[in-house]
């Protein structure tokens, strides 16, 4: 219970970081980040390989496309949802195309919407819809908020994460009824309680790489 509550903190202290301003914030998600890591189901490799997995699919596509998409790149555990806007079919099952190609990248989710580019109050509203749901997480403590992931597209909350089934229902109930969610997309990879027991690292114990393959360029 002491860890649960440890981070759900930690994940609080993220929510409320936008309304924060300074240098201090700055420090203080540095730190968080890290702790943060510590406590994930996902090996160190594989944060690293899910950072650089994004980062490659944010430039290849941008590359490619320009100023014609508008997309974000989610990778958990090297399955990465897509979401966004892009102009046409072709364009979207092109972005998959070059995201799949991405080394590391084990499964791609592409749920890009074909529409015109959504404006900075759409994208602002997603992002308090996200805030929400996750802040929504930490005071429920139905389950520790580290392990699911909330993207919210044009009002769609995408949930991603390694947890159990009685986890990702308690996740999905909350998410569905948060103010303006019009619709909850599941992503999640579901585990066994024992599993998810042997993932989660114990408080104060770092998190112990377990032979995952280095993010490659």
């Amino acid at each position: 219970m002491r860890r649960i509550v440890t981070a759900a903190s930690l994940l609080l202290g993220i929510c409320l970081l936008p309304t924060l301003q300074g240098c201090v914030p700055i420090v203080t998600a540095g730190a968080t980040t890290g702790a943060l890591a510590t406590l994930d189901r996902r090996t160190l490799g594989t944060q690293t390989d899910d950072e650089a997995i994004e980062w490659k699919a944010r430039a290849r596509t941008n590359e490619r496309f320009a100023d014609t998409i508008q997309l974000s790149f989610t990778s958990y555990n090297r399955r990465v949802l897509i979401s966004g806007e892009a102009p046409s079919e072709e364009v979207k099952a092109e972005i998959e195309r070059i995201v799949s190609g991405v080394p590391q990248v084990q499964a791609v989710f592409n749920e890009v919407n074909i529409a015109r580019l959504s404006s900075f109050s759409n994208r602002s509203n997603d992002s308090y819809i996200t805030t929400r749901v996750k802040a929504r997480f930490v005071d429920a403590r139905k389950f520790n908020p580290i392990h699911v992931k909330v993207v919210t597209e044009a009002g769609v909350v995408y949930l991603l994460g390694l947890v159990t089934q009685a986890e990702a229902d308690a996740a999905v109930q909350i998410a569905r009824t948060t103010k303006d969610v019009r619709k909850v997309v599941t992503l999640f990879e579901t585990i066994s309680a024992a599993k998810a027991r042997e993932l989660t690292p114990q408080t104060g114990e770092p998190a112990k790489p377990r032979n995952s393959p280095a993010a490659s360029a």
